[in-house]
């Protein structure tokens, strides 16, 4: 039977198949092999035996937390308290398109900033709607539901951005008062935090803490260049172009023309470990 793990506990693994719940183990030989199973694996197991055989070939996998097959992402993001960050912003999209992740920029707190500053902070976002990212508001809840839609999300951002309060739009019975989606379903408070996936307006949602992890030091910097998108748009005269030194580089040229916004090739430096000053 293929299945899919929609939580684990000790070492029970949760498998969801034909809206059943089947508690399950795996076979000895997944330690020894260094197979870990996560929530969000699909797999093949033994109904009667109620024994996991094999985890199939994963879309992505994420480590903190552990997490498999997510198709998007909701970043959370707030404009005051905390303050909008591009940098934060940046990193979650690059983490996002490394490992094949749809991200959705929800923006939160819109009242708490002034007229002139939500006109530049919009300004900024039309550039990212641009490059093809959807930017939704916590107050459209209605897209926000068919963006949820036939889709396994996540929602992450920065601690205090509003995870708890978009939530309880979507659903005020929930009336959520942390960011643990688990209160809305009757469970309390965790006092060890179980990953879980579950149904959700017609698609799936990981409960979990959000991506505790940022960092970007285990990718390439092929890989973080080509999770800025916008750079293949303006392609330098050498394949291996870094965008850093390279005199010919186009992505450069278009960043002082301001057709590539300043802030993402500064973040993009940053990211992978290049001085900015040192450019020019």
């Amino acid at each position: 039977m293929k299945g899919q793990i929609i939580k684990i506990s000790s070492d029970l693994h949760y498998i969801n198949y034909e809206n059943k719940v089947y508690p399950c183990k795996c076979r000895g030989v997944f330690r020894k092999e260094h197979i870990v199973p996560v929530v969000g694996d699909y797999v093949l197991f033994q109904k009667d035996k109620l024994l996991i055989e094999k985890v199939l070939p994963r879309k992505n996998f994420f480590d903190r937390p552990k997490v498999s097959n997510v198709d998007q992402a909701f970043l959370i993001t707030s404009l005051k308290y905390p303050n909008f960050s591009l940098n934060l912003l940046d990193k979650f999209l690059v983490l996002m398109e490394i490992n094949h992740v749809i991200p959705i920029i929800c923006i939160t707190k819109e009242d708490l900033v002034s007229e002139e500053e939500l006109k530049d902070i919009r300004l900024v976002l039309k550039y990212y709607e641009e490059l093809g990212y959807t930017v939704v508001s916590n107050m459209d809840i209605s897209a926000i539901k068919k963006l949820i839609d036939n889709k396994t999300s996540v929602f992450t951002g920065q601690t205090g951005a509003g995870k708890s309060t978009l939530l309880n739009k979507i659903n005020p019975d929930w009336n959520l008062n942390t960011g643990e989606i688990s209160m809305a379903l009757g469970r309390g408070k965790h006092t060890t935090r179980v990953v879980e996936l579950f149904s959700f307006l017609g698609g799936k949602v990981m409960d979990t803490p959000g991506f505790s992890s940022l960092e970007l030091k285990n990718y390439s910097t092929e890989q973080i260049k080509k999770a800025f998108v916008e750079f293949s748009k303006y392609p330098c005269p050498f394949l291996d172009c870094s965008h850093t030194n390279e005199s010919e580089c186009c992505v450069k040229s278009h960043v002082h023309s301001h057709d590539i916004l300043e802030s993402r090739y500064f973040n993009y430096l940053k990211f992978i470990g290049v001085d900015s000053n040192e450019k020019s």
